[in-house]
């Protein structure tokens, strides 16, 4: 069964605060440190895990999200 996550970064500063959702926590996370896409993680230096909750489908984790 594939897990879907809701997570949120923050910066060294904690000025900032990113919510995102995907079905590879520790991949993505990866991605966050290592700056590999341009966008606001990148520009604001997000890259500090501050908490996550796990999900059993895409559409629940989506509905969190966006609360």
């Amino acid at each position: 069964m594939t897990k879907y996550f809701v997570y949120m970064l923050t910066n060294k500063n904690r000025s900032v605060l990113y919510t995102c959702a995907t079905d590879s926590l520790e991949s993505r996370l990866s991605q966050h440190k290592d700056k590999v896409f341009d966008g606001f993680t990148k520009k604001y230096n997000c890259d500090r895990l501050v908490y996550f909750e796990i999900f059993g489908n895409a559409e629940a984790a989506s509905v969190r999200e966006k609360q």
